[in-house]
């Protein structure tokens, strides 16, 4: 690894780190609780929008990430197949490792995507898994 500290991706603390990943958020994982919880830092990220997805409500029975948001309903999209419907959220730079523990984060209701943004950039993001 590169150890350069003025390349882009050097956390505060100094240590690198690989944010090639862009991981959309319209729920919890925007909250500093989750993410402190989930990731061991604060995300930095852009306001966007997910296009053709439409925003619903699921029970959350998982005590641990029920403890970890506060919250037991979370947020959850499909997709509506109508360019129009959008949902507000975030676009965070994150790295494979963050990703993989974002995946461990949410409960088997979503399953990740790459979709489209308002933006027009891509990025992974959390939607209904297909019953």
């Amino acid at each position: 690894m590169n150890s350069q500290s003025d390349r882009p991706g050097v956390d505060q603390a100094g240590a690198e780190a690989d944010r090639s990943e862009r991981l959309f958020s319209y729920g919890t994982l925007q909250l500093p609780t989750v993410q402190q919880s989930t990731f061991g830092r604060l995300l930095h990220g852009e306001a966007d929008a997910l296009v053709g997805y439409r925003r619903g409500m699921v029970r959350i029975d998982d005590p641990d990430v029920v403890a970890t948001s506060g919250e037991a309903y979370h947020p959850i999209v499909e997709a509506s197949g109508d360019a129009h419907d959008t949902v507000a959220g975030t676009v965070f730079a994150i790295s494979a490792e963050e990703l993989a523990r974002a995946d461990a984060y949410e409960v088997d209701d979503y399953h990740r995507v790459e979709a489209a943004l308002a933006s027009g950039r891509r990025a992974w993001v959390y939607v209904k898994r297909d019953v």
